[in-house]
């Protein structure tokens, strides 16, 4: 039976979008690699996240994993618990996933002799908008351990922009999602269509997501249907007529409300990519997106959808779809995802980067 090298996972924020995509990048490496996870149990954190691994991941929870990142007492116990981890399992890779991962990851491992690697998924200091000392005290942190043995590996080319402001040594893959899954899925799905031109978004109603900004949208296009489906502590800023607040809504049917509106806005501070961009694009949406880190790597402005700087912007780009609606751009959408949006994709990617990385080339 043939060695495979083992690489250690390790993934605080494990729920979300992190989740389904540390859940799926474990999983697709599973044919090339030993894997272990080493995991915090979140609220977030599916049920039944067991089944939806890989029989040959292998599963270690972090105990002491779930407090501040500020908090010295308890960063201390998880960093000795993560070195006895490695230790135990002597891998030839360590990827952490996320900002608190990341952090006290790069502070356990400093002295590693193994490549050590870290995915932001959208770097903290910047999806938590303007200001504030917790947002400076992250971005502090980010430059801090910028200067550690550690690879960045970002999510897309923008990101990637902003890690070489913190650190030396990046690198890129984008982000995919299942096809086959996803196909599935909506073939099983019908749509839950509205007689009026729908533009809708999903997730937390939180100052990343920029409800308020959707909500200025929809006051300038009076003669569309706009619908948030999520929620969350800035539901209140959703107040136009023709805006529904859905309440966070079962996955199925989430998809059958996208799938019968004609518009997904995605107005958001900055991501890594969105998984929900990458489904809507495949489902043949026109995509409005923010100008912003991850979305504007995505989306080429009048070729695959529409990067947008202002209300206006936007309320412009949705008056001129329901005259006259741009089929070319939706259609170049799902090709784009075919292509370069997908795990087959982002698998094979990774496979080249790991083993280049334990070649010792980013060094």
């Amino acid at each position: 039976m043939e060695n495979k090298r083992k690489i250690l996972m390790v993934c605080e924020a494990f729920g979300g979008g992190v989740f389904a995509y540390v859940s799926q990048l474990c999983n697709d490496m599973c044919n090339h690699f030993d894997v272990f996870l080493a995991y915090a149990l979140r609220p977030q954190t599916p049920k039944d996240f067991t089944t939806i691994l890989d029989k040959r991941i292998h599963l270690i929870e972090v105990k002491n994993f779930g407090g501040s990142i500020f908090n010295v007492k308890k960063d201390i116990q998880v960093i000795n618990e993560l070195q006895k981890i490695a230790n135990s399992i002597n891998p030839e890779l360590i990827h952490l996933h996320s900002s608190v991962a990341g952090g006290i990851g790069r502070i356990a491992f400093a002295r590693s002799q193994v490549p050590v690697v870290y995915t932001p998924h959208g770097y903290a200091h910047i999806l938590m908008g303007k200001g504030g000392m917790k947002l400076e005290m992250y971005k502090w942190m980010e430059y801090i351990l910028g200067k550690t043995n550690c690879i960045t590996l970002t999510c897309c080319k923008s990101e990637d922009e902003v890690a070489k402001t913190l650190t030396k040594r990046t690198a890129y893959i984008e982000t995919g999602v299942n096809l086959e899954e996803l196909s599935a899925q909506l073939d099983s799905i019908h749509p839950i269509k509205d007689k009026k031109f729908t533009v809708y978004t999903l997730g937390r109603t939180c100052v990343q997501k920029q409800p308020e900004l959707f909500n200025e949208i929809a006051q300038l296009v009076p003669e569309a249907r706009f619908v948030w489906i999520g929620g969350g502590e800035l539901d209140h800023l959703l107040t136009a007529p023709n805006l529904e607040l859905t309440g966070w809504k079962p996955r199925h049917e989430a998809l059958a409300m996208g799938k019968g509106a004609d518009v997904f806005i995605l107005c958001s501070l900055g991501e890594a990519i969105a998984m929900s961009l990458i489904e809507n694009m495949y489902m043949g949406k026109l995509i409005l997106v923010s100008n912003v880190m991850g979305n504007k790597s995505v989306i080429q402005n009048g070729k695959n959808g529409y990067v947008c700087d202002t209300a206006k912007d936007y309320a412009d780009r949705i008056k001129e779809a329901i005259k006259n609606y741009p089929k070319e751009i939706c259609e170049q959408a799902i090709k784009d995802v075919r292509t370069i949006y997908n795990t087959h994709v982002m698998a094979n990617k990774y496979v080249k980067f790991y083993n280049n990385a334990i070649a010792g080339q980013y060094k």
